[in-house]
């Protein structure tokens, strides 16, 4: 007989039982990936089974670091854990703007966590940077890579999420003097969750990769929308509300096109849910496409298409609607887990870690939904 879901009785049950599938699945993965020592990623694997606070926003990456080293589950880009460490050579887009691809997987030894895309535009009188990377080491090869650039001074840092693989790079601009700007949730998340953010990369990366690292919370905030003059080149910050996370901010420049989507957009890998509004994220993708611009750069993965906004729609609106019918069948939370799947995305990257994950985040969600309003 399916689980019951009413009662504080069942709610201790299923997170024991998500911890007893979450830790044997993940230790499995990650044993025979990277053959690490469990010790690693047991304490994560507990805290999302457990249903601890730390399951929230970008502290989500703890829960998560378990299955972090065994996400390039793909077998993509497989790489030996002595790779040396390589900044990406930033790729011209348009005229000033430069784009860093990551490689677009989860977060390893073997990749030094260079997966998330980060750019910079060139003004007449300055750069403004998008998004500074995971580590101190990365920042660093970043501003050599502007400086290859241009010896233009780097006059802004614009930090479009609070995703740990977007600022943890923001520290080496700090010791540059420059100002660094988010939208005010972010930086109050940066402010109160991201020290354990830092500690999940360095159980993932090491002690050395993540030398210099710290949490480095932004000095300048905006609130909504705005227009800013940087590097005597006017950009455009949009802000549409809570989407794929409280604060996420987009970048337009509009005398190229280019469209720096932040944490709204992926391409061909599954986002990871923490703390998103899936109704507000669907409103942000639609605005996104309305402004036709000429590239769209991603968070994770190539230069986006509009077609690529429609197929993340897709996989949103799907999941949603496929872990709400389980929940209202009364499927047992670790049943969903396993059950509930998007097929037209199993080859997405993250697809192994990432779906069971986000089903759920989103069955927890609805779970709490129900306590606060009755049955």
């Amino acid at each position: 007989m399916r689980a019951v879901r009413d009662g504080a009785h069942r709610r201790g049950a299923t997170r024991w039982a998500v911890w007893a599938a979450t830790f044997a699945s993940v230790m499995a993965v990650a044993s025979v990936a990277l053959g690490a020592p469990p010790a690693v990623f047991a304490s994560a694997a507990f805290a999302v089974a457990a249903g601890s606070p730390r399951d929230v926003g970008g502290v989500a990456a703890g829960a998560t670091a378990a299955g972090k080293a065994a996400r390039n589950t793909e077998g993509r880009d497989a790489q030996s854990a002595d790779t040396p460490f390589r900044a990406p050579v930033p790729v011209e887009i348009a005229p000033g703007v430069y784009v860093m691809f990551g490689s677009g997987d989860a977060v390893t030894p073997a990749n030094h966590g260079i997966v998330a895309n980060n750019g910079f535009i060139v003004g007449p009188s300055g750069v403004t940077v998008i998004d500074t990377g995971s580590s101190y080491r990365y920042g660093r090869a970043m501003l050599d890579a502007i400086h290859n650039v241009t010896r233009l001074p780097v006059e802004l840092v614009v930090i479009t999420h609070q995703g740990p693989e977007f600022v943890f790079g923001a520290s080496a601009f700090r010791d540059r003097g420059v100002p660094i700007l988010a939208q005010r949730r972010t930086a109050e998340l940066i402010r109160e969750r991201c020290a354990i953010c830092l500690k999940n990369l360095i159980r993932t990366l090491g002690e050395d990769e993540m030398a210099g690292s710290r949490v480095t919370v932004p000095d300048r905030t905006v609130d909504g929308a705005t227009e800013i003059d940087s590097g005597g080149r006017k950009l455009r910050l949009l802000y549409f509300g809570p989407a794929s996370t409280p604060g996420d901010l987009a970048v337009l420049d509009p005398s190229t096109g280019v469209l720096f989507a932040g944490g709204l957009v992926s391409v061909a890998r599954i986002p990871e849910l923490r703390n998103e509004r899936i109704p507000g994220w669907l409103d942000a993708l639609d605005k996104l496409k309305a402004l036709d611009a000429k590239a769209i750069v991603p968070a994770f993965g190539k230069l986006a298409r509009p077609a690529d906004l429609d197929r993340l729609a897709v996989y949103l609106r799907e999941l949603d609607a496929a872990v709400r019918r389980a929940f209202a069948a009364g499927v047992g939370l670790t049943e969903a887990m396993h059950e509930v799947q998007v097929p037209a995305f199993r080859r997405d990257r993250l697809y192994r870690v990432a779906q069971p994950q986000n089903v759920e985040h989103l069955y927890l969600q609805l779970e709490k939904d129900r306590d606060k309003t009755g049955p």
